[in-house]
């Protein structure tokens, strides 16, 4: 039984977005993924099992993955809590319906030591011109720093202090802006890249392109730049790979104490460090898992 009609859901469907406390990227994401649930709802409309009979039809999706089929649930869950909150749903369905069962644990590698060495190689040869030194500026962000693809789009050249050798970052999620300390390489490559490019305030990094220049780089450009590399380098890595790289790499030579790693990866809570550290540990114990069937082959 249909407890809404879908036309009076229509006309709010792209305005109740508008009226979250969330970010600019945020909202944009929720009003692409709740497309989704308005074309699962269009020939039956709203109905009290709707949103129970969308988890069921994600999850016969074999082509998404739980992390993808968990934010089409959470997008259409504040949907209809939305609509319920403005009084166009007269009931909350999504009442006792839990999310996907998600395993915390990282399900790709990041990138490696030898894709580093590669990679670090290939930025040392080369020429320092206006493309180059914007590459170097942008990849030590990336090993040295480790930060987020959104963290570096956001970054000002007022945010950098080459003098204190720190910078602010915003984090993801936050409104206020927290400061890291920049790696000496980091800041050799900055001071490069803005003396270069003539670059004095601003976005660190605009955007190049002719619809947004000079405005604020998205992370879809960001990321384009990035994948270029690693694709012309044969490295198969996303660029979120960086900062699992990063986050390793503190793990093991701070000998697992993941509160001071904490402080340099700005994790809040262990749980996600500890995911790391157990995955190191898993790895460091493999040659006495081998030998355990040493004696045993067919």
């Amino acid at each position: 039984m249909e407890i809404i009609e879908l036309k009076q859901v229509g006309n709010v469907a792209k305005t109740v977005f508008d009226f979250l406390d969330v970010s600019d990227t945020t909202r944009y994401e929720y009003k692409q993924r709740i497309c989704l649930f308005l074309w699962f709802t269009k020939k039956q409309g709203i109905n009290k099992n709707s949103f129970l009979e969308f988890k069921r039809y994600l999850k016969s999706r074999v082509d998404y993955s739980v992390s993808t089929k968990n934010k089409y649930l959470a997008t259409t869950r504040i949907f209809l809590k939305e609509l319920h909150r403005q009084g166009i749903l007269p009931v909350d369905i999504t009442h006792n319906i839990k999310a996907f069962s998600q395993f915390k644990k990282h399900k790709k590698e990041g990138v490696n030591e030898d894709e580093i060495r590669k990679l670090t190689n290939y930025l040392h040869e080369l020429t320092d011109d206006r493309s180059n030194t914007r590459l170097k500026a942008i990849f030590s962000f990336l090993i040295y720093q480790g930060l987020r693809q959104v963290e570096i789009t956001r970054l000002k050249v007022s945010d950098v202090d080459l003098v204190s050798k720190t910078a602010f970052i915003q984090g993801k999620g936050q409104d206020d802006k927290e400061i890291i300390n920049l790696h000496p390489v980091t800041i050799k490559n900055i001071e490069l890249y803005l003396k270069t490019n003539k670059i004095s305030y601003g976005f660190l990094f605009p955007s190049r392109s002719n619809k947004n220049l000079n405005n604020q780089i998205t992370t879809r450009g960001l990321r384009q730049i990035v994948t270029d590399v690693l694709r012309e380098l044969e490295i198969e890595r996303s660029v979120h790979g960086f900062r699992h790289y990063f986050t390793t790499k503190l793990i093991k030579n701070y000998k697992g104490d993941l509160l001071e790693v904490a402080r340099y990866t700005r994790h809040r809570s262990l749980e996600m460090l500890q995911v790391y550290n157990d995955g190191i540990k898993l790895k460091q114990d493999l040659p006495r898992y081998y030998k355990a069937f040493e004696e045993v082959s067919f």
